[in-house]
């Protein structure tokens, strides 16, 4: 009876919110209750309410595997409509998808229904892909958890293979817990070695390129230090600042489906050099998720919310957004840790590590 309760209470709150959020395209009430009353107890996610992204959501991998260890899929979550180039915003069943923080701003995308589901409690997780940053925008937005697995770890819904699974959470266990059941217990992530802080860190607020909101830098600059003072990090002393070529123009060629340049191929090859160097010697890159703030619902303007995200996309390291706090005017910050390719499961434990220390010393 208990499955039932969790995810009747999950249903309640979705009826509750979600007309004025506005996160889910379909909420799927009836076979959610009865897939709870029959669930076998004994698995590992037994009776765990979760949302997918978009309209096709439940066909994904990931889906299929939360749901054999026993977790309830409640809706399909709002994901960006017809009639724009720039897919940091929602459109569910009763209008645009709202930041929960922030009605006048965008929650980021284009898991963005996902993001909004999780941040007001409605579920504690939600499926998502990340083919530019569509799981770590909104995760930073809407101050939760998101997490971009490694390249090709699952199988991707994009044929570029650009985009990656991922997943939203309220917080690093449950997480941990996803990664777990949607990974095969002999995989190579899950013979990650234990991490134990300070894990050596390098810190670069812009990837030598991004223009940042003087705001979010600050934001991001005070997280990296509680991090330091809690004994998360140890920022590795650097002789010049960890920098990419701005990859722009190599993810659009990639993204484009034909032959890229050479300049593009290029750059992607330069900035793989680096970060195998920079990954040689050190555990984990911190930046800023992204450079601004979310941004109204009439979209970004010039600005690029991707400029600090897609270069993982075209590399394919794993990396999650936690929140770092928030601006003066109210809106969530993220900051963006990156492991190499493969150590997802460190990544999430060095994560944990920051919810719970860094959490303690903010007090």
């Amino acid at each position: 009876m208990a499955d039932v309760e969790r995810v009747a209470q999950a249903l309640a709150r979705i009826e509750r919110l979600d007309p004025e959020l506005c996160a889910f395209i379909e909420v799927w009430a009836d076979e959610a209750l009865e897939r709870a009353r029959t669930v076998d107890e004994g698995l590992p996610l037994a009776g765990v309410p979760f949302a997918v992204k978009g309209p096709t959501g439940i066909r994904s991998y990931a889906a299929g595997r939360l749901i054999a260890a026993g977790a309830v899929p409640v809706g399909s979550t709002a994901v960006p409509g017809p009639g724009t180039y720039w897919q940091t915003w929602g459109q569910g069943a009763h209008g645009r998808t709202v930041n929960p923080y922030r009605a006048d701003r965008t929650p980021g995308g284009s898991s963005a229904g996902a993001a909004v589901a999780v941040a007001a409690g409605m579920v504690p997780l939600a499926t998502g892909s990340d083919g530019a940053g569509s799981v770590r925008i909104p995760a930073a937005w809407c101050g939760v958890f998101g997490l971009k697995t490694t390249n090709g770890l699952l199988p991707s819904p994009d044929r570029t293979g650009l985009a990656s699974a991922g997943v939203l959470a309220r917080s690093v266990e449950q997480a941990q817990a996803y990664l777990r059941c949607v990974l095969d217990p002999g995989g190579v992530v899950s013979q990650a070695l234990p991490v134990r802080p300070p894990v050596p860190a390098v810190f670069s607020p812009d990837l030598g390129f991004a223009r940042l909101d003087p705001e979010v830098a600050t934001v991001v600059r005070a997280a990296v230090e509680r991090l330091v003072t809690a004994g998360v990090i140890r920022l590795e002393p650097q002789r010049r600042p960890f920098a990419l070529l701005d990859p722009r123009e190599a993810w659009l060629a990639v993204r484009g489906g034909g032959a890229a340049g050479v300049r593009a191929g290029e750059v992607r090859a330069e900035n793989d050099r680096r970060l195998d160097g920079l990954f040689a010697r050190t555990a984990l890159l911190i930046t800023p998720v992204t450079p601004n703030r979310p941004h109204g619902h009439e979209g970004p303007g010039e600005l690029y919310s991707t400029a600090l995200t897609w270069a993982f996309n075209l590399s394919g390291h794993p990396a999650a957004s936690i929140p770092a706090g928030f601006t003066p005017d109210g809106c969530p910050v993220g900051l963006q840790l990156v492991a190499e390719r493969g150590a997802d499961a460190s990544l999430l434990e060095i994560a944990q590590a920051a919810e719970t220390r860094a959490a303690a010393v903010r007090g």
